[in-house]
């Protein structure tokens, strides 16, 4: 009877720790990931908010220079 007590709380203990780091892979993922994001296309405002310049010499759209969103076209 003692060692079902102990076995449960072993396998109890286990899956507990199963979970914990579970949660810490996803977390660390998502992170990862929503760091790495960047916009197809900018707002001015958002180009010259995070450092940059906006350089209409380009031939088809407008494009961000210097900054957060450096090469990123502006919308």
């Amino acid at each position: 009877m003692r060692f079902r007590r102990i076995l449960a709380a072993v396998f109890a203990t286990a899956a507990l720790a199963g979970l914990g780091l579970t949660g810490a892979a996803t977390a660390t993922a998502a992170t990862a990931t929503a760091g790495s994001v960047t916009p197809a296309s900018v707002t001015p405002g958002e180009c010259t908010d995070n450092g940059g310049t906006i350089d209409r010499s380009t031939p088809v759209l407008p494009t961000c220079r210097g900054g957060m969103y450096d090469g990123q076209t502006v919308d």
